[in-house]
């Protein structure tokens, strides 16, 4: 069963998520803008390689810093998207919503460090 939460209640689990970023991670914050919507496109979907009854919690999107060279100056910021209704739907509490926000936003802000799906599962945010 989903556990539902007004936007703004949602927007302060993604803020508090953030807020909990260790320093040295904190600092790359002011390149990357995070957005919450309800749920992804269908082209996002798409994108991600998931069928549209699929969920997808998160999506980064932009060029992670380890592939990144004096070329990219210039380029929009990379972009995180956590989609609401999506994280909503694998949550049973309040406690588990607080979970999935947070493994949701390391695991995209993971990707802007270069990590890949393997190594986000390692540490467990997979």
């Amino acid at each position: 069963m989903a556990y539902h939460v007004s936007k703004q209640r949602f927007a302060e689990l993604v803020e508090q998520a953030l807020a909990e970023l260790p320093e040295p991670f904190a600092a790359h914050l002011e390149e990357v803008t995070v957005e919450i919507k309800q749920r992804p496109t269908r082209k996002q979907l798409k994108e991600a390689g998931l069928e549209e009854d699929e969920l997808l919690l998160g999506l980064y999107v932009g060029h992670p810093l380890t592939n990144r060279s004096v070329e990219h100056s210039g380029v929009l910021p990379d972009s995180i998207y956590i989609f609401q209704e999506d994280v909503e739907l694998c949550s049973d509490s309040e406690q588990d919503l607080v979970r999935e926000v947070r493994n949701t936003v390391l695991h995209e802000m993971g990707h802007h460090f270069g990590m890949d799906e393997d190594d986000l599962d390692e540490l467990g945010y997979g």
